[in-house]
């Protein structure tokens, strides 16, 4: 018992040490957006201050946590270190919510404010930013977040369960976990919305509504249609969503603005949907499923066996 206590200790020091050396480091980087942007945006009046909020978000709060969290850590009282910061833990969640925002509002005051584009471009030749520009240093606080994640895990992990500390560090770890799926979830969101408006573009006119609220993209591929009345193979795009399924074909490649476009030939329910696999089971080349829908059965085959085992689990989860 001895042995396994002396153990933890040694690793709960070297990662409360490294999580000391990282936090400075850390508010060494924030102190230079703070220091040679924020602060003299703010007293030369470049930007409105509505859009120096936008841009900046929360950083001058983000900061101030850090920093109180690291007088904690270099006197060795983590516990209530920790419980101070993570009080102010949302302040990250609040962060990547206006990220999006901040980016667009960045890249527009380059294009229109002549004044700002220089100043920013002056900044960041200095030699303490080693290179780097604003936009590097703009998503640090969210990859902080994970390192978090990470320091707070492995202290748990090394910190002996009757103490008091350790129902301290289980509470942070719980606290940084939920902020972190809410942060990933708004860039699942975000994701999913790119991917949305992506296929929108591609499908030829407007008569397919893809960006509905609450539609998850999932995948998409070219697949062999195999007809009921032995025609030859048809070879379609297909998009697999969460609610529908829908089957493309390009448009003619001499045509003047779809030429680079898709036009859908069918949008299947998924709702009423149950999938087979016809063949494929075996190690075969390629394989078949079969899509049963109320009035139609729809037959896809692929001469690489991987994909259609990949489709088959896709469709079968988005079925159910």
């Amino acid at each position: 018992v001895e042995d396994q206590r002396a153990r933890w200790e040694r690793k709960r020091s070297r990662t409360a040490k490294e999580l000391l050396e990282t936090e400075h480091k850390y508010l060494e980087q924030l102190d230079l957006v703070l220091t040679y942007f924020v602060t003299i945006l703010k007293a030369k009046g470049t930007l409105k201050p509505a859009v120096l909020e936008t841009i900046f978000g929360p950083l001058e709060s983000l900061y101030s946590a850090s920093h109180i969290l690291s007088l904690h850590l270099e006197k060795g009282s983590l516990g209530p270190g920790l419980e101070n910061f993570c009080q102010n833990l949302d302040l990250y969640g609040r962060y990547a919510e206006n990220l999006e925002q901040a980016n667009k509002t960045l890249q527009e005051q380059l294009r229109k404010n002549k004044s700002f584009r220089r100043f920013k471009k002056l900044q960041e030749t200095r030699p303490q930013f080693q290179g780097r520009e604003l936009e590097d240093l703009l998503p640090l606080p969210l990859q902080r977040l994970r390192q978090y994640k990470h320091f707070f895990r492995d202290l748990l992990e090394n910190t002996s369960p009757d103490t008091v500390e350790y129902q301290k560090l289980a509470k942070a770890v719980k606290s940084v976990s939920e902020v972190s799926q809410w942060v990933q979830d708004i860039f699942d969101k975000r994701e999913n919305s790119l991917q949305l408006l992506r296929v929108q573009k591609l499908l030829k006119g407007q008569k397919t509504q893809v960006l509905i609220p609450g539609r998850w993209y999932i995948r998409e591929g070219w697949l062999l249609v195999v007809p009921s009345k032995g025609e030859e193979l048809k070879r379609r795009m297909f998009f697999l969503f969460s609610d529908i399924l829908v089957a493309a074909k390009p448009c003619h490649p001499l045509h003047l603005l779809n030429s680079k476009k898709l036009s859908c030939q069918a949008v299947y329910p998924l709702h009423q949907c149950s999938v087979d696999k016809v063949f494929g089971h075996t190690r075969s080349q390629g394989g078949l499923l079969s899509l049963s829908f109320p009035h139609k059965t729809l037959l896809l085959m692929s001469s690489n066996q991987q994909e259609i085992n990949d489709w088959y689990r896709s469709l079968t989860a988005a079925v159910r």
